[in-house]
């Protein structure tokens, strides 16, 4: 795709593009998704081997059956949730490194240029503190924006939805990030708004293929350890396909909106006529008037 084709897109352009670059680029977005997430499908593969499991009928595991070979349980609390605290920093990892990887690589393919999944973290791998602190500013207001009322979460998630794009290409802090994206996404709120609620719609229902036929399997079996562990373990991994084929779309989609209201707003197009050789994502000429 060349830097030719940008201009500015109707909702349902964006969408079609996102779809579009995600076809003929399949093999490579789903594996910048796949290979950090199998170190999360390892990590929870791992928790449901020692997960505590109630072997009578009508016993449930309580906070005093920590050993395994306990009468009526099978697992380990302690081994459980050693496990589970280590997850949450490896899912933190491959979040990073799935998010900053697309975004770099959408940033490459947009603007007509080759690129790879060593090249795509490679160049995350520099930005994983920026990274960090921009989900962790978004997520800090999001949450305050949510504990409020539900709608002012929704419409602060739709106005930050470009500060990773931001951030990463060109080359912002967490604050200024989050400001960048206020600022762009001015007025197209509803745009954004339809790009997550499509997004989650399509997460839902490969949810639904992957995972919950499994799940069922473990409510018909919980009186034998091997298979509630046997079917949760299939769901894990029905969960893992799911968000390795979706997740990218959001991100995907989310980058290719911020080239849009690039366009719109800045006149991006043009600047990358007059600069075809430029190295990386040209700057606002003038960043203030956005804050305006």
């Amino acid at each position: 795709m060349s830097t030719l084709d940008l201009r500015p897109l109707s909702i349902g352009e964006l969408l079609d593009r996102t779809f579009s670059l995600y076809r003929r680029n399949f093999l490579l977005f789903v594996g910048i998704s796949a290979i950090p997430h199998l170190f999360v499908l390892a990590v929870k593969l791992a928790q449901v081997s020692v997960m505590p499991v109630a072997t009578g009928p009508g016993r449930f595991p309580q906070a005093s059956d920590s050993l395994v070979g306990s009468p009526g349980i099978s697992g380990s609390f302690a081994a459980y949730g050693a496990i589970a605290l280590l997850g949450v920093f490896v899912y933190l990892g491959a979040l990073l490194f799935s998010q900053g990887g697309t975004v770099f690589a959408v940033s490459e393919l947009y603007l007509g240029r080759e690129t790879t999944i060593g090249q795509s973290f490679s160049r995350t791998k520099g930005e994983v503190g920026t990274l960090f602190g921009v989900l962790f500013l978004n997520g800090l207001v999001l949450l305050i924006s949510f504990l409020l009322l539900i709608i002012p979460g929704i419409y602060m998630m739709c106005r930050l939805c470009v500060a990773v794009p931001a951030a990463l290409l060109e080359n912002l802090g967490p604050r200024e990030a989050l400001e960048r994206s206020f600022a762009l996404t001015k007025d197209n709120a509803g745009r954004s708004f339809l790009i997550y609620l499509l997004y989650f719609a399509i997460l839902y229902a490969a949810v639904l293929l992957f995972a919950v036929p499994f799940g069922i399997g473990i409510a018909f079996s919980h009186n034998d350890p091997t298979m509630v562990r046997t079917w949760s373990a299939l769901t894990e991994v029905g969960s893992f396909v799911a968000e390795v084929l979706i997740a990218p779309i959001l991100t995907i989609a989310m980058a290719i909106f911020y080239f849009d209201l690039r366009v719109r707003k800045e006149a991006f197009d043009i600047q990358m006529m007059m600069h075809p050789l430029f190295g990386g994502v040209p700057a606002p000429r003038n960043p203030a008037t956005l804050l305006s």
